[in-house]
């Protein structure tokens, strides 16, 4: 079922797809996300999954139609599973997909299938074991890796992000990206952006990165099939199943095509992720008569956000950058 009619900010772009960020915690404690020592922002001020659904079907009236489940690690919340499969149920709703840190993925798996999940993109910088817990923590690279051949057996479509972090893993990008040679998924780098802990890091620059593919690849093709919803550009290599993608935020301005929004677990509707202005949803859907949420006033809340989304984000400016949030709240 289609959505009612196009939803348009200012500019004239049509914003069909919202990101859901379902919790601030995370099992992993990732250097330029979540290191140790982040307080934890209490239960009780994050949305129930009766909330987030409230403000989608209110979304989905609008015209949203394609939901981007995130954290913090949405799968270190109980009955994530049971909220996806809400979320399908919502008229105008045309498709859920994940973004995880894959730990408990596998295990998971079975009962977001049977929900209905669409797509799963499994967030992953190394394949070094150590290096993996010098980034993240945790020794849990096995478990990622045993959660994505469970994914790819299981025949749902698969993305691995990537974040490369000059000095860190930075030499890891061709083994990597090598991922997508024999395997079905997809392989994107995605620049480090400089929000939260991530403005303490350097990133490597996708422009770089796609002179070194080409160094190897002479016969590099641009591969203009639709791989997601997002602004990813991706390439084929001739002779590999998967493609490689590059979301390159600081090196490739993708604003005039963006189509999306972001819910964070607070409540808070945010229309451009490079500035800290948000519509806060919580007054409405906790205020009104008996506890009961406004869906007139959800629906005229969600359509001053959208109209307000900038033009632009100001990356390449960080004087400029008014967010200061740390992106596990986020929801990237």
């Amino acid at each position: 079922m289609k959505g009612t009619k196009d939803m348009l900010d200012r500019y004239g772009r049509s914003i069909e797809y919202m990101r859901i960020s379902i919790t601030d915690r995370c099992n992993l404690r990732c250097i330029y996300c979540m290191p140790e020592g982040v307080d934890l922002v209490s239960m009780k001020d994050i949305l129930t999954y009766e909330e987030i659904c409230e403000i989608c079907s209110a979304a989905a009236a609008l015209g949203i139609r394609k939901l981007k489940i995130t954290g913090g690690e949405p799968l270190a919340r109980l009955g994530c599973a049971d909220l996806i499969r809400s979320l399908k149920a919502i008229p105008g709703i045309e498709q859920v997909t994940m973004t995880t840190n894959g730990v408990l993925l596998g295990k998971c798996l079975s009962s977001l299938l049977d929900a209905g999940l669409d797509a799963v993109n499994v967030s992953l910088d190394t394949l070094n074991r150590e290096r993996f817990s010098a980034i993240t923590g945790r020794d849990e690279l096995l478990s990622v890796l045993d959660s994505v051949e469970r994914v790819l057996d299981s025949k749902l479509r698969l993305k691995i992000n990537v974040v490369l972090q000059r000095g860190i893993n930075d030499g890891e990008w061709y083994e990597l990206a090598s991922l997508a040679r024999d395997r079905q998924m997809d392989v994107r780098f995605i620049e480090l952006m400089p929000i939260g802990f991530g403005q303490k890091r350097e990133g490597v620059a996708n422009t770089e990165l796609k002179e070194r593919f080409r160094a190897l690849h002479p016969d590099l093709q641009e591969d203009s099939s639709v791989h997601g919803n997002g602004p990813a550009v991706y390439l084929r290599i001739p002779g590999w199943t998967g493609s490689i993608g590059f979301i390159s935020a600081m090196h490739g301005k993708f604003c005039g095509s963006c189509n999306r929004i972001r819910l964070t677990s607070q409540g808070r509707l945010k229309p451009c992720l490079c500035y800290g202005e948000t519509a806060n949803l919580m007054p409405i859907l906790r205020g009104g008569p008996g506890g009961k949420p406004s869906e007139a006033m959800l629906r005229q809340a969600i359509e001053q956000a959208v109209y307000a989304k900038p033009e632009q984000h100001c990356f390449e400016e960080p004087d400029m950058i008014t967010e200061t949030g740390r992106m596990i709240s986020i929801g990237g």
